[in-house]
């Protein structure tokens, strides 16, 4: 296997997503946007919080089922795709992004909830092909039929 390919990531994603917010606050301490009225914010925001424990929870149970480790840093040991993995060959990543989301909602602040396009970027530039490599190098087919199959977020 090449570096590319295994080994722990330098910065797991919920990394990125931590860093992400805390420049969003750090951005929103300089210029302060709110969203919209704080009813508001804090109703969305609470929904989209449980939509991301929704997709997150049966994720990772498959994984638990399946004797995989969820800890990106390791490597697969199970290709998992069923339950979420069947509308999404991340879910996970789109639990954390709503997550962060729903923080950033219910802070009510735009600078924090912009910042989730650069921790998307880096996550689908960086994170998930590096995870991609490594499930086609260890899976083959099954991974390369999968792929074809299943969008890689949404």
């Amino acid at each position: 296997m090449s570096p590319e390919t295994r080994g722990p990531l330098l910065v797991p994603p919920p990394v990125i997503y931590v860093a992400a917010l805390l420049i969003g606050l750090a951005l929103n301490r300089l210029w302060p946007v709110p969203l919209l009225p704080a009813s508001w914010a804090y109703l969305l925001g609470a929904l989209v919080l449980v939509a991301s424990a929704v997709i997150l929870v049966p994720a990772f149970t498959r994984f638990r089922r399946a004797g995989t480790p969820f800890d990106v840093r390791k490597p697969a040991s199970a290709l998992i795709t069923d339950g979420p993995y069947r509308f999404s060959r991340n879910p996970g990543y789109v639990s954390l992004t709503l997550c962060y989301l729903g923080v950033g909602l219910l802070l009510n602040e735009l600078p924090v909830l912009l910042m989730v396009v650069p921790a998307l970027l880096v996550m689908d530039l960086w994170v998930v092909p590096r995870e991609e490599r490594h499930l086609e190098q260890r899976f083959g087919e099954q991974y390369a039929r999968y792929k074809k199959s299943v969008r890689r977020w949404i």
